[in-house]
């Protein structure tokens, strides 16, 4: 048995976005939480690195859009507890065929989740933004809640807010064995712990940790290429020019949506599910484990919902989230022959 110094409420596993707000949210409970990151603070190797993130109330999928007002409500608050500006409304234009069918569906979405939108034909697209040119008559649907996160600062922001609230962040600290049990035993490069709950989030490396436990989720990394543009006249692009973020559907051959924004972004490292959806639940044989995984590009700006209801699962609490398309029992055989 550990030590009572070495006993933890929760154990988290992983110090970008996601874990950060697990933590977050686990030491407003009151928990003692340890935050573990196997690199040193800050670092560029995961996918919660950079200056910049999209947010926007703009999706296909009714559950994503209410998240999202949650979510809007948590990062207002750690502004405040903060005093530190971590959000910009912006605006978010989408781009796309009046056809498009994944463009109908985000209308349709916005519209019965009574969120403000404007519908811009062709032409009203050239008028209200000349400096965007596109060659098949597009049109557009401004999300007027969208906006700019500022990545690098929120993190920064969480991690002081876990320490000023008793929590624990160790970096420089990776992860070598998990031992299941009533108690979990987590041992790192410096130290073993032990708690009576786990939260695994850690990104690229998530299966490389469940893999011993007798798991392996559908997970593809995914490296996003970012590209600059010179502005020819410098400002005319910015957030100061009433310039939004962009997302454009069909607008290219990629496979992947085109992003663009009026402040500057870096590459990250994304794992991606078959379906797109995130991973939020128990490991299916140790109910103490708990996995966040998944996030497909889109997890930034919903991380503050994504950790409540990591934490809410960790403390076996009721989550007001319908969670069934979160689920790992989604995808069938999933390692059960090691279980």
């Amino acid at each position: 048995m550990a030590a009572q110094k070495d006993l933890c409420d929760a154990i988290v596993i992983g110090a970008g976005i996601q874990g950060c707000f697990t933590a977050y949210h686990l030491a407003k409970h009151g928990k003692r939480v340890l935050l573990l990151e196997q690199f040193f603070l800050p670092h560029t190797r995961g996918s919660s690195h950079g200056q910049s993130r999209i947010i926007r109330r703009a999706y296909p999928e009714d559950f994503y859009t209410q998240m999202m007002d949650e979510c809007y409500q948590i990062w207002a608050q750690l502004e405040q507890e903060s005093g530190t500006q971590l959000h910009r409304q912006t605006g978010l234009l989408l781009l796309g065929r009046k056809e498009n069918p994944e463009l109908k569906t985000i209308q349709a979405t916005l519209s019965r989740q009574g969120v403000e939108h404007q519908c811009l034909s062709s032409e009203e697209l050239k008028q209200r933004f000349p400096n965007i040119r596109l060659p098949r008559g597009e049109v557009g649907l401004l999300d007027k809640s969208g906006g700019v996160l500022y990545a690098d600062k929120a993190l920064r922001a969480l991690q002081d807010a876990i320490r000023q609230m008793g929590g624990i962040v160790h970096d420089g600290e990776k992860v070598v064995e998990i031992k299941p049990g009533p108690l979990v035993s987590v041992k790192t490069t410096s130290k073993s712990y032990q708690a009576k709950s786990l939260v695994i989030t850690a990104g690229p490396w998530t299966n490389q940790l469940l893999r011993p436990l007798g798991i392996e989720l559908p997970l593809q990394t995914l490296r996003i290429n970012v590209c600059y543009w010179r502005e020819k006249v410098p400002g005319s692009y910015g957030v100061s020019q009433a310039f939004p973020c962009f997302l454009g559907l069909g607008l290219s051959l990629a496979p992947h949506h085109i992003y663009g924004l009026p402040s500057r972004e870096y590459p990250g490292l994304m794992k991606n599910t078959p379906d797109e959806h995130f991973i939020l639940d128990r490991h299916p044989k140790y109910d103490n484990i708990v996995i966040g995984a998944g996030f497909s590009g889109h997890g930034f700006k919903l991380s503050p919902v994504v950790g409540k209801i990591l934490c809410e699962l960790s403390m076996k609490l009721t989550t007001h989230y319908d969670l069934t398309p979160f689920q790992m029992s989604r995808f069938p055989g999933l390692g059960k022959a090691h279980l």
